[in-house]
């Protein structure tokens, strides 16, 4: 008997897409979870509200957002293409700090709303990787960084985790910002 849209059990998957399952099934839905926390401190913001600070930190839930979608672009970039797409870490430029501080605010002429469209565009991009990436074992070497371990390597799936601990972690400080901003809780 063919399949239907209403059975219960009906594989929703596209033909084209592959049926995801095990560790990448585990990574994809701690990104979307965690993904999904930092957008519901944006929920009912104005522009406005979303680049004011509301602690003595230069963050704003705008900005934190722009951040997020950097660091996940930068990653997924790396998984990709290696160390070339993280630069030369080491001899950043003032100007070159100044676009990255620049990250975590909101400038003027940015949306809450285009903050979230260029952030759910770099998700989406993510998550096909993680689908019809070869294998989550394919590792970079890391720059030389005093951050990093001296002669450091990186697999897909250590990058992804990575990704998925800077999106948890300022999902909360998102919802430190919007509780002081007006006294809305992510989880409540």
């Amino acid at each position: 008997m063919p399949r239907t849209d209403t059975d219960t059990n009906a594989d929703t998957t596209p033909q084209d897409e592959p049926r995801v399952t095990g560790e990448r099934a585990d990574l994809l839905e701690a990104l979307t979870h965690h993904r999904t926390m930092l957008r519901v401190t944006a929920r009912d913001l104005t522009d406005e509200q979303a680049g004011r600070r509301t602690t003595v930190s230069e963050l704003c839930v705008g900005g934190i957002i722009k951040h997020v979608t950097s660091v996940e672009r930068v990653w997924t970039a790396f998984i990709q293409d290696g160390l070339s797409a993280l630069g030369d870490v080491t001899d950043m430029t003032d100007e070159d700090w100044a676009q990255r501080a620049d990250e975590f605010r909101m400038l003027p002429g940015e949306t809450l709303a285009g903050v979230l469209a260029a952030y759910e565009q770099v998700a989406r991009r993510t998550d096909e990787l993680v689908r019809y990436l070869p294998d989550l074992d394919v590792s970079h070497p890391l720059p030389e960084a005093p951050w990093w371990e001296p002669g450091g390597r990186w697999s897909a799936r250590r990058v992804l985790l990575h990704v998925i601990g800077e999106t948890s972690q300022h999902a909360g400080h998102a919802d430190i910002i919007r509780e002081s901003l007006d006294g809305a809780l992510s989880m409540g």
